[in-house]
């Protein structure tokens, strides 16, 4: 009978003195309500019903983030969320245990103290450029302020720059704006150089027309000194010959004109007297023109009549 009373309290003192502390894990010891120990990872024992587990810290790293509002030094209100890495130090667990009653609320202020004090020196557009920069001064003052009770700062990250919705439009309009005038700057060159390429192609086509143009005229020049020098040589003085070329050219051009189905051509006189004064031209000039065929005939035959003499 004693023995079925005895085996049950043996066994509860056998489990009270025996505890396991998990990996990566560390448990406070405490006797009569003062620190006894801390234990590490494994089988650990204890004086049962005198010491207790007062608490466990786990010894990974953990991350806090936190969202902080503040204004920059344009008078731009923004939030930042900076995301705070740490751990406890395992030769500190008994500072980190006892000297601290909530370490997330500890650093948390940290953060709010140094953010608020860092970002109202910039601007906002240099808040998104050296946001490393404040990353950087709050892990130096978290690990200063923090060594000292037990806990070690890993990384500080400034994750996200939030600002008012209304400025966020706004630098989104800048932007667009930005790239609009670049895009335009960009057109306006493109159109530049169609206009100076169009200009050379234009100013090359008329160079090589008006070459074409001198050649003609230069070609024609010859071919009527070269008709001259033949009339010269049937004894046809220079003006006689000048002449007949000419009503031979007005009757060309004619021929011409006459030669397209569909062509009109009128000549309108200023004046019935410049009328009277063209065709009195025009009788002329056949006139000339058949006293100088005249003239030819007699000259071939009484060049023919001395040959034959």
């Amino acid at each position: 009978m004693l023995a079925l009373i005895i085996l049950p309290i043996f066994v509860g003192l056998l489990f009270l003195t025996f505890f396991i502390v998990k990996q990566q894990s560390a448990a406070i010891v405490e006797r009569f309500g003062k620190f006894v120990a801390v234990r590490q990872s494994g089988l650990q024992i204890k004086i049962p019903i005198i010491d207790i587990v007062a608490g466990r810290l786990s010894l990974r790293i953990q991350q806090l983030d936190v969202v902080v509002e503040t204004k920059t030094k344009d008078d731009v209100f923004v939030k930042l969320k900076v995301s705070v890495q740490f751990k406890v130090i395992k030769d500190k667990v008994y500072d980190a245990f006892y000297k601290l009653d909530n370490p997330a609320d500890q650093i948390t202020s940290f953060i709010f103290d140094v953010v608020r004090a860092e970002v109202p020196k910039l601007i906002l557009d240099d808040v998104f450029l050296k946001k490393d920069d404040v990353a950087i001064a709050v892990k130096s003052e978290l690990q200063d302020a923090m060594t000292e009770y037990g806990f070690q700062i890993i990384k500080t990250l400034v994750t996200d720059i939030d600002p008012d919705a209304q400025v966020k439009e706004s630098m989104n309009r800048i932007n667009a704006s930005e790239r609009e005038k670049v895009a335009a700057q960009f057109e306006g060159e493109a159109q530049k150089i169609l206009i100076v390429e169009k200009a050379k192609a234009e100013a090359e086509s008329k160079r090589l027309q008006g070459q074409g143009i001198a050649d003609q005229r230069r070609e024609i020049a010859r071919g009527l000194e070269d008709s001259v020098k033949v009339l010269n040589g049937v004894d046809i003085n220079s003006q006689e010959a000048s002449a007949l070329i000419v009503v031979t050219q007005h009757y060309d051009t004619l021929q011409s004109v006459g030669a397209e189905a569909n062509s009109n051509l009128i000549l309108m006189p200023n004046s019935p007297q410049a009328g009277s004064e063209m065709l009195n031209n025009m009788v002329a000039s056949f006139t000339a023109s058949n006293q100088i065929g005249e003239e030819m005939k007699k000259a071939r035959v009484k060049k023919q009549n001395k040959e034959d003499a």
